[in-house]
C-alpha cells in the first residue's frame, strides 16, 4: 500500500489558505481515481482508496498530523509513504522531492516525524515566507493573493502529475523531471 497524506488544517475558514495545499493537491489527485471513501473515527482523517493507494486529508489540523497519518499506516501496513506540504523555505511556485531530514519548523512533519519517523517521500511546495518570522502563523492561514492565484491551478496540476509518477518511480526520476524553481 501505498499512502498520499496532503497537509492541511479542516474546515472552510482554512480551505483556500497556503497550509492547506496539501488538501488542495489530494482533492486534485482524486479527481484522476475511481475511489471510495473509508474514512473512521480511528484514522483521524479524510481517508479514500484507489486499488493500493490510500489518499489521506488529516482532520486533527496540522500540529497533530502524525496522529492520523500513524493510524493509518498502522492499519494498512503502508510500505511507501508520500507527504505533500507547503514550505515556507521554498520560494512561491517551486516545488522540491526529498526523503527524510528535518521538519524545517513546519509543525505538520514535526508530528509526523514523532508518530513514524522521518523517513518518508516528501513533495515540498513552496509558498514562500513573510518578512518578519513573526508574522509566520498569519502568513501560512492566509488564501493566496492575486499574483500566486494566477499562477496556482498550473502549478497544482504539475505537482499531481509530479506525486503521480513518484508512486511508481525512484525520487532521481522524478525530481530531475519536475523540481521548480518558482512560478
Amino acid at each position: 500500500m501505498t499512502l498520499i497524506v496532503g497537509l492541511g488544517n479542516p474546515g472552510e475558514e482554512y480551505a483556500q489558505t497556503r497550509h492547506n495545499i496539501g488538501f488542495m493537491l489530494v482533492d486534485e489527485l482524486l479527481k484522476s481515481h475511481n475511489y471510495n471513501e473509508i474514512s473512521k473515527n480511528a484514522f483521524h482523517g479524510n481517508l479514500f482508496k484507489s486499488g493500493s493507494l490510500l489518499f489521506l486529508k488529516p482532520t486533527t489540523y496540522m500540529n497533530l498530523s502524525g496522529k492520523s497519518v500513524q493510524a493509518v499506516h498502522n492499519f494498512y501496513k503502508v510500505e511507501k509513504t508520500i507527504v505533500i506540504h507547503d514550505d515556507l523555505d521554498l520560494p512561491f511556485g517551486a516545488l522540491r522531492f526529498k526523503i527524510g531530514g528535518g521538519s524545517g519548523g513546519h509543525n505538520g512533519l514535526k508530528s509526523i516525524d514523532s508518530y513514524i519517523g522521518g523517513e518518508y517521500l516528501r513533495v515540498r511546495m513552496g509558498i514562500g515566507k513573510p518578512t518578519h518570522k513573526s508574522e509566520v502563523p498569519s502568513f501560512v492561514l492566509e488564501a493566496f493573493n492575486e499574483d500566486e492565484s494566477a499562477h496556482l491551478d498550473n502549478w497544482v496540476e504539475h505537482t499531481k502529475k509530479a506525486t503521480e509518477l513518484l508512486i511508481h518511480n525512484s525520487l532521481e526520476h522524478v525530481a530531475s523531471r519536475y523540481s521548480l524553481k518558482r512560478a
